[in-house]
């Protein structure tokens, strides 16, 4: 038996990888809950899937269009959520990097995230650079 959850955070995923914004438009939900952790210019809670892009916006703007999902460590699967750790990347022009472990607890109903949780494993590497 397949688990939908699973393979809905699997293609979000692989569309953040390759920038399939489409693909990514299509599996967030409108009205998606997203919570980006930390005390800095992108952080806080994300009300739409229009928030959602303009804090990525944001966070490319930032990084001089460097931010990278690294690698894909693991996904875990509970019912309707996943749990995804993930490895990121991104330099500002100023030379100042980010690489960072953060795993993301996606909650998928009806072929869509309509929830994102995001736990950062370096909160203050992650507030010093998107300040």
């Amino acid at each position: 038996m397949k688990n939908e959850a699973k393979e809905v955070a699997i293609d979000f995923l692989t569309a953040v990888k390759t920038g399939d914004n489409a693909k990514l438009a299509e599996l967030l939900h409108p009205a998606i809950r997203w919570n980006q952790p930390g005390n800095n210019s992108v952080s806080g809670l994300k009300s739409s899937n229009m928030e959602v892009f303009g804090m990525v916006g944001k966070m490319f703007e930032l990084s001089a269009n460097s931010l990278r999902l690294s690698e894909i460590k693991s996904v875990s699967v509970n019912g309707s959520k996943v749990a995804c750790l993930l490895s990121w990347t991104a330099t500002k022009p100023s030379g100042e990097s980010l690489e960072v472990d953060n795993t993301d607890v996606y909650t998928v109903e009806n072929g869509q995230i309509i929830a994102a949780e995001i736990f950062s494993a370096d909160i203050d590497a992650e507030n010093l650079f998107w300040n």
